[in-house]
């Protein structure tokens, strides 16, 4: 198994297929799950699962709730948008990577997924995934 970042290639296809909205439909939920190095995550996961995810104290399967911090905007010819850092308090897990998804209760569709490089240890410790800034070189979702 293994964890392999990149945009989802089924986001790319819901964007065109207008799935996705990241500033005007303000019901849409997107989550951030945690997942150890036995998860099998890359470009071709097309939806969240539980399969290889993380468990432990303080971590609810399904992950987290993001926040979008910088809407969907252009510099340039590269179009872009960000999260907040999101953080996970006093939890006991291991996690080697991330997937960000779309939480509609159904499909849940894939977006990004992240590679930490090497699994993260927490101990009652607090966890954070920090995103990179928001600009069209760094943006964690970008588009050029």
């Amino acid at each position: 198994m293994a964890i392999t970042a990149g945009m989802t290639t089924s986001f790319k296809i819901a964007l065109l297929d207008a799935e996705m909205d990241f500033s005007a439909d303000t019901s849409q939920v997107f989550k951030i799950a945690l997942f150890t190095s036995s998860a099998d995550l890359d470009t071709t996961t097309t939806a969240y699962s539980t399969t290889g995810e993380s468990s432990g104290s303080g971590y609810t399967a399904g992950g987290a709730t993001l926040t979008v911090s910088t809407n969907p905007t252009s510099s340039g010819t590269i179009a872009y948008l960000d999260f907040s850092d999101v953080t996970w308090s006093s939890v006991s897990l291991t996690a080697r990577g991330a997937l960000i998804y779309k939480a509609d209760g159904v499909t849940d569709p894939s977006i990004v997924v992240l590679d930490f490089g090497t699994d993260i240890v927490r101990t009652g410790a607090d966890f954070t995934v920090e995103m990179p800034p928001a600009n069209a070189m760094n943006a964690i979702v970008r588009i050029n």
